[in-house]
């Protein structure tokens, strides 16, 4: 994996989902069920500030903890800015 990772122990987003949850006002119903104040629009705005600058975000497999595939990843991919030397 390249570029900074969040992970978390909770369910994880289920492979089938884990594009649905950049999309704005989108919340599953389990996160919804622990917490209902959220309003679904964090993903979706920590993707389009990486796209503004060049890079990616998206949701991945969480590696394995324990026999068990628990957790959320979240890889953010922003190329670095190259600056050549003044002559």
């Amino acid at each position: 994996m390249n570029g900074p990772a969040v992970r978390d122990d909770g369910p994880g987003v289920p492979a089938e989902e884990r594009e649905r949850v950049f999309q704005r006002f989108v919340r599953r119903d389990d996160a919804r069920a622990r917490d209902p104040s959220g309003t679904g629009l964090g993903l979706p705005i920590a993707r389009q500030i990486a796209e503004q600058h060049g890079g990616t975000l998206t949701a991945e497999a969480a590696e394995a903890a324990e026999d068990t595939e628990r957790g959320a990843c979240f890889v953010a991919r922003i190329p670095l800015c190259h600056i050549p030397a003044a002559p």
